[in-house]
């Protein structure tokens, strides 16, 4: 599958988290210059690897190839192994009946006003 990839937008999405192109390679379990060749566009990513570069970044699979010029996804895959307390937290969020999902919300929002969101 031609996928379109837009190295210069992973280069940017890696710059504004804040990572270095050797975090960035081990966030993907990459070495270092099998990293570069994606940024420097040596090399162009198959569709699922521009999945995983997206979810592990926090951003859309279609922003990386250009598809999109909104960075945020549609969708999170959140994994229990990667992160058991927010896994939980969005268990507790998704049970329409747990009784900690009115208040979480709240507190949520309350969150969000207090930072000027």
């Amino acid at each position: 599958m031609e996928t379109g990839f837009c190295p210069e937008r992973l280069k940017n999405i890696r710059e504004e988290r804040g990572l270095n192109k050797a975090e960035a390679a081990r966030l993907f379990g990459l070495s270092k210059m099998g990293y570069l060749r994606y940024e420097t566009a040596d090399r162009t990513p198959s569709w699922q690897t521009i999945v995983f570069m997206a979810q592990k970044l926090g951003v859309s699979p279609e922003y990386l190839t250009g598809a999109s010029e909104i960075p945020e996804p549609a969708e999170y895959l959140i994994s229990r192994s990667d992160d058991p307390e927010l896994f939980d937290l969005i268990k507790d969020m998704i049970d329409t009946k747990s009784p900690a999902r009115k208040r979480l919300l709240a507190y949520h929002q309350k969150l969000k006003a207090d930072s000027g969101q």
